[in-house]
């Protein structure tokens, strides 16, 4: 699944560590979702959104065809 919060956190001058501290998670996590290597809880794409002002659907990219 592809996802937009590399270019998200860019836009907001945010730091990977900036943003795993807020979110409660390691840097390495957030190197994961951006890198496509990790597929979020949902609790975490909640806080995510509501972190960012957006929707689920604007920071996750679902493409029908992935398996």
């Amino acid at each position: 699944m592809k996802n937009r919060i590399d270019e998200l956190r860019k836009e907001r001058g945010i730091k990977q560590d900036e943003l795993a501290d807020v979110m409660e998670v390691s840097r390495q996590t957030i190197s994961s979702l951006e890198n496509g290597r990790y597929n979020p809880s949902i609790n975490l794409a909640f806080k995510l959104a509501r972190y960012f002002g957006v929707t689920i659907e604007e920071i996750f990219l679902y493409e029908e065809d992935e398996q």
